[in-house]
């Protein structure tokens, strides 16, 4: 191939691509640097971030931590928590964010935690059931920014992206939280 930019492909949504572009160009223009804790959606936001030309320069980390196990070894979060609230909580996907700020050099971590199905559901807690939260360093720990969303089940693919477009959408400062 001669001159001219070089033809990329990507097995990924467009619309996650798109998102991620969009993430990453802000981000950078921000100065902040970013960090992903995820669950159900097993890496596809690191993975849509990375996707990008140029992602480390604002995207630092990003955590799978599917296991209860995990989420204790790797982000801190405590046995009590995910004992008490479960792994689908305002609580473990807060703990989520906390622990990799707290692992990382980052400025705000986001974090995914939920149910993608087809099995795992409860009457209490569906699938299609995510909880998302938003940290930033130095930020009010009494200041919780997180978010529970159910999506319709349609299907375990569908529900892992559109987990991680709002996972995305809260690492746009000027969209997140309100």
């Amino acid at each position: 191939m001669t001159g001219g930019a070089a033809i990329t492909h990507t097995v990924l949504p467009e619309a996650l691509v798109t998102l991620a572009r969009r993430v990453i160009e802000t981000n950078i223009g921000l100065g902040r640097r970013i960090v992903v804790a995820e669950s159900c959606t097993g890496g596809l936001v690191s993975a849509a971030l990375t996707e990008i030309a140029g992602s480390s320069a604002t995207f630092e980390a990003g955590f799978v931590t599917y296991s209860n196990a995990q989420k204790t070894a790797m982000l801190g979060v405590s046995e009590d928590v995910l004992d008490t609230f479960g792994a689908v909580s305002i609580a473990t996907a807060w703990a989520m964010a906390q622990g990799a700020l707290a692992r990382s050099e980052a400025d705000v971590a986001v974090s995914i935690t939920g149910i993608a199905g087809p099995d795992g559901g409860s009457e209490m807690k569906p699938v299609g059931t995510v909880v998302f939260a938003r940290a930033e360093r130095g930020g009010d720990s009494e200041n919780i920014v997180a978010d529970l969303r159910r999506f319709d089940d349609t299907g375990r693919g569908n529900i892992r992206v559109q987990a991680a477009l709002c996972a995305l959408e809260l690492l746009l400062p000027d969209e997140a939280g309100d």
